[in-house]
């Protein structure tokens, strides 16, 4: 009698034993962690915020951190890529949800969040079909502008957070140096189940260094509520304001491109590659998720890239494995406690660990520029453009303060003009006619050339 047996498993699609599952999982849940708080407390800090307030938007943060996972890896029915894809908030919208902020209050950040993730929902299915326009060049750049960008933040952090009384005083910077030091030496010598969370590791060392020193206040944290439920539209009724709205369409354009390169990096390091129809149904959840968190008190989201890394370092390439770290944001997103333990670390703590992971996010850029192809002059003429349209805001935060309000909303984000750049100048070096000719010496077009390995550094 014959038998049968049963096709193999992708290993996408593989459920791991129980134990493998949580452990890997908690092990995604600790890489991006960091990450995942960070927006929360860089608006929350800008627009100062209560330390309450600021401790339910980070608790906010994580449950919508978790759904988004889950939905991202589990799928239903056209929403959800199904492949082990971590999501966090974007830290594309931060300069722009701060210049809202300040204007129009939380609301008119919810309100313009709201219209961004229902608008990448209505164009996921057209982002799915321009899929060869946005090779490593674009992808690369657009990460590389988010790191460089990014840094002042951690900069601000390190000298003891913007506005602070103690701003710049040597005992921060020491502080910030001693985590930093952490990491480096975390990376380096531990054993590599403990190397993988060094952030997270630096993080708790500056802590625990801080309290001695009278750096910390935790006052909050017997405030906070053991149990606690993000209830929709906490801070008020989301308001709808025409710059704010068009900014965030750019930020949405932005994190659609950063979901883009992962995407299609993850579907290279999993065997199971990136087709129009996974990448729009990819899209389709990540703007579902960025509408649920204008509805629940947080902010646009998107694929995080270290995690992407995770993946590949790891080779785990379960699905399920992702889908559990969704699950444990989720029940860390219903503790305030803990997010009022994470509102309590000092500044310059957060500095330390920010200089290493912004810098990874800028690394992450470089590497994917590294598998372009620069013999003609298109491509570089791309990355240089886009390099110093982008930045010019974060070096002259005033640049652009004699321009309409509307303009400085989506230029004086450094973030938002690098991709706006990156993705028009690719479209007129490369895919319009004669564009490439007049600048290259012959070689193949862009989009002639596989666009999926080159992503792997996404």
């Amino acid at each position: 009698m014959a038998t049968t047996s049963r096709p193999p498993v992708h290993p996408v699609d593989e459920v791991l034993p129980p134990a493998r599952l949580a452990a890997f999982g908690l092990q995604h849940v600790l890489a991006m962690y960091a990450g995942a708080v960070a927006v929360p407390l860089i608006v929350g800090g800008a627009l100062k915020l209560s330390p309450a307030d600021l401790a339910y938007l980070i608790t906010a943060d994580l449950l919508v951190c978790g759904i988004a996972t889950l939905l991202q890896c589990v799928g239903w029915w056209r929403f959800g890529v199904r492949l082990p894809i971590m999501q966090g908030c974007t830290f594309a919208a931060v300069s722009p949800m701060v210049l809202i902020g300040q204007d129009g209050g939380l609301p008119a950040i919810y309100g313009s969040v709201i219209v961004a993730g229902l608008a990448m929902i209505l164009l996921a299915p057209v982002f799915g079909r321009l899929l060869h326009y946005f090779p490593p060049v674009v992808t690369g750049t657009v990460i590389l502008v988010i790191g460089l960008s990014l840094l002042p933040v951690a900069g601000n952090w390190v000298a003891g957070g913007a506005g602070s009384a103690d701003f710049g005083a040597p005992r921060n910077i020491a502080l910030a140096a001693a985590v930093l030091l952490a990491i480096v030496l975390i990376q380096r010598f531990a054993p590599a189940v403990v190397a993988r969370v060094a952030v997270l590791a630096g993080i708790v060392v500056g802590t625990a260094v801080a309290v001695p020193l009278g750096l910390t206040d935790f006052s909050a944290v017997g405030d906070a509520h053991w149990l606690g439920i993000s209830t929709p539209f906490h801070f008020g009724t989301p308001t709808f304001q025409g710059a704010a709205v068009v900014s965030m369409l750019v930020v949405a354009l932005v994190t659609m491109t950063e979901t883009t390169g992962d995407i299609i990096a993850v579907g290279e390091l999993t065997g199971r590659k990136a087709k129009p129809g996974r990448l729009a149904d990819g899209l389709r959840a990540d703007g579902v998720s960025t509408v649920l968190g204008g509805i629940f008190n947080t902010f646009p989201y998107t694929a995080y890239a270290q995690n992407v890394g995770l993946v590949g370092l790891t080779r785990v390439r379960s699905r399920w494995v992702v889908a559990t770290a969704g699950g444990i944001l989720v029940l860390l997103g219903l503790l305030p406690k803990l997010g009022a333990v994470v509102a309590a670390i000092p500044a310059p703590v957060l500095g330390g660990a920010g200089l290493v992971m912004f810098g990874t996010v800028a690394a992450s850029g470089l590497r994917t520029l590294a598998t372009v192809d620069f013999h003609g002059t298109a491509d570089l003429m791309v990355v240089a453009v886009s390099l110093a349209v982008g930045l010019l805001p974060v070096g002259v935060p005033t640049v652009y303060e004699r321009f309409p309000d509307w303009f400085r909303t989506i230029m004086d984000s450094g973030i938002s003009a690098g991709c706006v750049t990156a993705v028009a100048l690719n479209l007129l070096f490369n895919h319009l006619p004669g564009g490439r000719t007049s600048v290259d010496d012959g070689m193949p077009d862009a989009d002639a050339l596989p666009t999926g390995g080159g992503e792997q550094g996404a």
